[in-house]
C-alpha cells in the first residue's frame, strides 16, 4: 500500500511540474500552426499579387513553410524544458552530414534557384542545353524537364544547366531556318533564286520580318549551292524547315530547274 501512495505521489509530483508545460507546448503548438497557416495564406496572396513565377512561387513558399516549421518545433521543444543549444548543435551536425553526403543534389538546388530568379528559360520555351534540344515542360529545384523534338522526356540537372551553355530559341519570338538547296551549274541563277524565293513568301508560317533570303552560298563540285534561309516562330520550325524542302523540289520541277545528281557513266567497249 505504501509502494502505491510512493507511486502516486510521483505521479502528482511529475503532473504538477510538467503538466503546464506540456499543456504550454500543446497550446503554442496549435497556435504556432494556426499563426503559419494564415501567414502562408498571406504570403501566397501577395506573391500573386505581385505576379510572381509560378516555379519561383512555389520554392519561396515551401521554403518559408519549412523554416516557420522547424522554428515551431524548436519553440514547443524548448518549452517542454529541453535544452535547445544542444538541439540545434546537433541539427547544425545533421546537416553538415547530410551536405557532404548530397553535394550533388545540393549542387543541383542551387542551380535550381538561381534558375528560377535569373529566369534565362521559362516553361514553354523551345531551348538546347547540355547537348539536348527540346521544349521546357517543367522547372523543378533539382531538374527541368524538356520535351525533345521525338516526343521524349529528358531530365536535365539544374547544377549542370546553371553552369553550362543555354540556347534559348524563343526568347526573340522566332527562328531562322537554314536549308540548302543545289541547281546545276547549267542553270540560271536569277530564275533560281526567284523561284526559291517564291517558296518562301507563298508559305503562310514564313514570317514577313525578318524577310526570307536566297543567296548563293557554295560553288560546289557537281552544283551551285543556294542558302535558302526562312523566318518563323519556334513553333514551327519543323513545319518550315521539311516544307522548305519539299516544295522547292516541286517548283524547280516545274521550272525546270535541274538538282544534280550522281549519274551513271556508261562507258562503250
Amino acid at each position: 500500500m505504501e509502494d502505491a501512495q510512493v507511486w502516486i505521489d510521483k505521479g502528482i509530483d511529475f503532473i504538477v511540474e510538467f503538466g503546464p508545460k506540456l499543456v504550454g507546448a500543446i497550446l503554442i503548438y496549435i497556435i504556432g500552426a494556426w499563426v503559419i497557416k494564415k501567414l502562408m495564406k498571406l504570403l501566397t496572396k501577395g506573391m500573386t499579387v505581385q505576379e510572381y513565377d509560378k516555379s519561383l512561387q512555389k520554392f519561396l513558399l515551401s521554403l518559408a513553410k519549412w523554416a516557420l516549421t522547424i522554428f515551431l518545433i524548436i519553440t514547443v521543444i524548448s518549452t517542454l524544458g529541453v535544452e535547445t543549444t544542444s538541439f540545434a548543435a546537433l541539427i547544425a551536425a545533421a546537416g553538415l552530414a547530410i551536405g557532404l553526403a548530397l553535394q550533388g543534389s545540393l549542387s543541383n538546388f542551387a542551380g535550381g534557384v538561381l534558375l528560377i530568379i535569373f529566369k534565362p528559360y521559362k516553361i514553354g520555351d523551345l531551348i538546347e542545353a547540355q547537348g539536348t534540344l527540346g521544349v521546357v515542360k517543367e522547372i523543378e529545384i533539382f531538374t527541368t524537364k524538356l520535351i525533345t523534338p521525338d516526343n521524349k522526356l529528358a531530365i536535365v540537372p539544374n547544377g549542370a544547366m546553371a553552369n553550362g551553355n543555354i540556347i534559348n530559341y524563343t526568347a526573340e519570338g522566332k527562328m531562322r531556318v537554314d536549308t540548302v538547296i543545289g541547281v546545276g551549274y547549267d542553270e540560271d541563277i536569277k530564275k533560281t533564286k526567284e523561284v526559291l524565293l517564291e517558296v518562301l513568301t507563298s508559305n503562310p508560317k514564313v514570317l514577313k520580318d525578318p524577310a526570307p533570303s536566297v543567296n548563293v552560298m557554295e560553288l560546289a563540285d557537281s552544283s551551285v549551292n543556294f542558302a535558302v534561309r526562312p523566318y518563323c516562330a519556334p513553333e514551327h520550325y519543323w513545319d518550315v524547315y521539311f516544307a522548305t524542302y519539299e516544295n522547292s523540289k516541286i517548283a524547280l520541277d516545274k521550272a525546270g530547274i535541274e538538282i544534280p545528281y550522281p549519274h551513271e557513266v556508261q562507258i562503250n567497249k
